[in-house]
């Protein structure tokens, strides 16, 4: 089942940052780490994410169980990369017929893979540690957001759950019906090709029916909106925003100074 909520302690001393300025901080410590293709930065950044995670009140197993989509992802571009890449340049490691692996090949793999790790982990971390409803309150009162889209987003991110639902409740349907692909691979793909589109219908509908629902109840009147719940953006959200976005530039000259910086473009 899929879940969304929270898994921070909620006295932690950066879960209780500013949801913008958690937001503002991850993206700002992501931007720079993007500008290279070396391993060195990413690894730097891996490091201090994992240091600060106490801090967030996050534990490192419930962070995996979150992030598990990446170790997919890493998984997939190290495999892609080690069969298919055409830059074969370095030492040979293994040749094995139409596989060969050289350490350049490995070097570049390692460098997609852990910039993949070091750019989303930050964004992982915030949605981990941030409830929905503060982070949609924060984005209209802090970061001026249009009330429609943060209330829409706030909505939409609240629905994501009913979809691992709604799957299940595909599938059994169509299993009591006898729709079943067996162990038929290609029976199987268009099996889920279907229930996949059966879903997209399904949460189109339901879209829809909100964005009405939405404005009938004046969401995009224009009228000022008051708050239940104030969000306030103090000196400790700065230095947050103004932390991460040092230590992305630190990571960056230490991989100068070492020498191993790869610009991604030239």
């Amino acid at each position: 089942m899929i879940t969304l909520e929270p898994i921070a302690r909620p006295g932690a001393p950066l879960a209780r940052r500013n949801p913008v300025a958690k937001l503002a901080a991850a993206m700002l410590f992501a931007f720079p780490l993007m500008a290279t293709l070396d391993p060195v930065t990413p690894a730097i950044a891996i490091a201090v994410e994992l240091a600060v995670l106490p801090l967030f009140g996050v534990h490192p197993g419930l962070l995996a169980r979150r992030a598990w989509p990446l170790l997919a992802a890493g998984g997939g571009i190290l495999v892609t990369l080690v069969l298919f890449a055409a830059d074969r340049s370095g030492r040979v490691l293994l040749d094995a017929g139409p596989v060969v692996v050289t350490s350049g090949v490995l070097v570049t793999a390692l460098g997609l893979v852990l910039r993949l790790f070091a750019v989303a982990l930050p964004g992982v971390i915030v949605f981990a540690t941030t409830d929905p409803t503060d982070l949609a309150d924060a984005l209209v009162q802090n970061a001026r957001a249009p009330a429609r889209f943060a209330i829409g987003a706030l909505a939409a991110f609240r629905l994501v759950p009913l979809l691992g639902q709604e799957w299940q409740m595909i599938t059994m349907a169509r299993r009591a019906r006898g729709v079943e692909a067996g162990r038929n691979p290609v029976a199987r793909l268009r099996l889920f090709v279907s229930t996949a589109f059966t879903l997209l219908v399904g949460a189109i509908r339901r879209g829809t029916r909100l964005a009405v629902a939405m404005d009938a109840r004046g969401f995009d009147s224009g009228m000022p909106r008051t708050f239940a719940r104030r969000q306030r953006f103090v000196t400790a959200d700065w230095l947050l925003v103004v932390g991460a976005t040092a230590t992305a530039g630190a990571a960056l000259a230490v991989s100068v100074a070492l020498g191993v910086f790869r610009p991604l473009v030239g």
